[in-house]
């Protein structure tokens, strides 16, 4: 792979040093005053003052940073449900709609009634998005297919995504979503259903499992189940808490020692102090608070100033959050959960980083990671989340090709 460096940069946003950033650390990017970013292989090698003898892209004063990082979406879906965005406008409620047949269910019966190369065409679509906006690396759940063989189609469409397209992708199985419709009367059974068949034989295709914790889907008993069986298998344990109800979700999620609790909007002091405690990173959604037209947002300022490693993701889905911009999510975090842009920034680059365990190659601009770099259209960075609804990412760099 060549040789070439990124010239006549504005602010180098390296993220360097630590890789999980807490508290105020989180407003620490790391700021390098302009200068060069040598690439060879793929890789960062040097920044430096000095101009370099290799071709060059000219990045006109422009802001750098580490390409963004998503670290929780449901970015593999089939279908639409832009009639329930309808509903919503005319006053229906998300559990309303869910009632009524639609909700995570509509979404089955698309993503079932699709082959595999349908899924992977809609896909691939929404994959481009997301690195047109910047994002470099995506985590993405199942649970949309609800059966065995629905479920592994929606894995080895996130895998193929992964190895076929710029995007780095990371699986996680979410069966747990929903009870599918022909459990509706057991439970149990679907539980049981996940845990012996289900996990052994997604293993090779996923990092982690999830569970939605939430009225009406899934209870403690059933995230202690499901905690078992990650275990068994060396898989990490994910949990979605505290969404539209604050069932304790936040303290089960440290109870479980689950290496994240996502969305969190109900959630107290008392649960945040229980993840800073053992450790849970708090992965926050205000997309889905946004387009499900609600008010209250997870404290992040709190969480920040207890010393969290906060998180934020687009939770991008067809029908809660259907956006793919981490760009619109820092604006939101800004506008609406009192975080500065330099936490929202941080959230988005180096704290997903260090979730997903990938701190070592991604997430910061040093010598010896790997080139996922974005030059934004702006000599400060601030403007990313102020100008909301603007795509600001001129250009986007993935393992040293510029895309």
């Amino acid at each position: 792979m060549k040789r070439f460096a990124i010239t006549n940069c504005g602010p180098i946003l390296t993220m360097a040093g630590a890789q999980i950033r807490a508290g105020r650390r989180m407003s620490d990017l790391g700021a390098v005053d302009g200068g060069s970013i040598l690439i060879e292989n793929g890789l960062i090698t040097e920044i430096t003052n000095a101009q370099p003898d290799c071709e060059q892209i000219d990045a006109g004063g422009r802001t750098v940073t580490p390409g963004l990082i998503d670290s929780h979406t449901h970015a593999v879906f089939a279908g639409s449900r832009a009639n329930e965005y309808e509903m919503r406008a005319r006053g229906d409620s998300y559990q309303d709609i869910a009632a009524a047949g639609g909700g995570i269910l509509s979404t089955v019966k698309s993503v079932r009634e699709a082959d595999e190369d349908g899924l992977w065409k809609q896909s691939l679509k929404h994959a481009q998005w997301m690195l047109d906006t910047g994002t470099t690396t995506a985590e993405i759940k199942s649970g949309y297919g609800l059966t065995l063989e629905d479920e592994l189609k929606m894995l080895r469409v996130i895998r193929d995504l992964g190895s076929e397209t710029p995007l780095d992708t990371h699986a996680t199985l979410l069966a747990a979503h929903a009870v599918p419709p022909e459990f509706k009367r057991d439970k149990d059974g679907w539980m049981q259903t996940i845990c012996e068949e289900i996990i052994p034989a997604a293993r090779e295709l996923i990092e982690a499992v999830d569970i939605f914790i939430e009225q009406g889907y899934f209870d403690a008993n059933d995230a202690r189940q499901l905690a078992e069986a990650a275990k068994k298998h060396g898989l990490a344990l994910r949990m979605h808490v505290d969404q539209l109800t604050n069932s304790g979700g936040a303290k089960l999620a440290a109870e479980l020692r689950a290496v994240s609790a996502d969305h969190l909007e109900q959630t107290t002091g008392d649960g945040v102090r229980e993840l800073r405690r053992y450790g849970v990173f708090p992965v926050l959604l205000p997309g889905s608070v946004y387009a499900l037209g609600l008010s209250r947002y997870p404290n992040a300022r709190l969480m920040i100033d207890e010393g969290l490693p906060v998180v934020l993701a687009t939770d991008f889905n067809p029908g809660s959050s259907p956006t793919p911009s981490l760009q619109m999510v820092m604006s939101f975090a800004c506008t609406h959960m009192a975080m500065t842009p330099a936490e929202a920034l941080t959230a988005c680059t180096a704290n997903p980083a260090a979730l997903l365990g990938i701190a070592d190659h991604a997430g910061r601009i040093e010598p010896g990671m790997q080139a996922d770099l974005v030059i934004w259209d702006t000599d400060d960075y601030r403007d990313i989340p102020y100008y909301f609804g603007v795509n600001h990412a001129h250009t986007v760099i993935k393992k040293g090709r510029v895309l």
